[in-house]
């Protein structure tokens, strides 16, 4: 098989379910943009962080494929089975989230990105991940997206958030606190 078809050259690609779009279509812009917050969540992984991080990562980047499945199929036409979201995953990001912050200092500032390379890259992926939470928040509001892809995604960005602050504190590398000018 090869990896180029020349089927999207003018513009258009196919959804699962054989509806051609545009390349600009709102749910190519949705799993698009998960693809790209999955290849960050890769380069987290390949930091040197704890093993149980990495595994956490690899977990995340499989339910990322699945929510990538399910926005690029068409609802109306798609027959194919896709593999589902669970409330299971969800919960997991918040058993994590909170296992994290039981080590933390209380949070009491906000936190500008940065510190080191892999903290940066958990805030470069909670922006991608915010970006798009709201591009498929837009995309339900036109055409059914599963509810828990949006929850997942919103639980997501906390969750790297979260990371970024267990990283510093497990690197010993002090928060970048914003202190407003007055």
């Amino acid at each position: 098989m090869k990896i180029y078809t020349k089927t999207g050259d003018k513009g258009f690609t196919s959804l699962i379910g054989g509806t051609r779009v545009a390349k600009y279509h709102l749910r190519i812009e949705s799993y698009g943009t998960v693809d790209e917050l999955n290849s960050y969540i890769g380069l987290i992984g390949d930091q040197d962080i704890a093993i149980h991080h990495k595994e956490v990562l690899k977990q995340i980047q499989d339910r990322l494929f699945t929510i990538g499945s399910s926005l690029a199929a068409d609802p109306e036409r798609s027959k194919m089975v896709i593999p589902d979201l669970h409330m299971q995953d969800i919960e997991l990001l918040e058993r994590e989230m909170d296992a994290m912050n039981e080590q933390l200092p209380e949070l009491r500032h906000f936190i500008l990105p940065g510190g080191n390379n892999t903290i940066s890259f958990c805030h470069i992926a909670r922006c991608i991940c915010r970006r798009a939470e709201r591009i498929t928040v837009h995309l339900a509001n036109e055409s059914t997206v599963d509810e828990k892809v949006n929850i997942y995604l919103n639980r997501l960005s906390d969750y790297l958030f979260t990371l970024a602050r267990k990283i510093a504190n497990e690197r010993n590398v002090p928060e970048n606190q914003w202190i407003p000018r007055m």
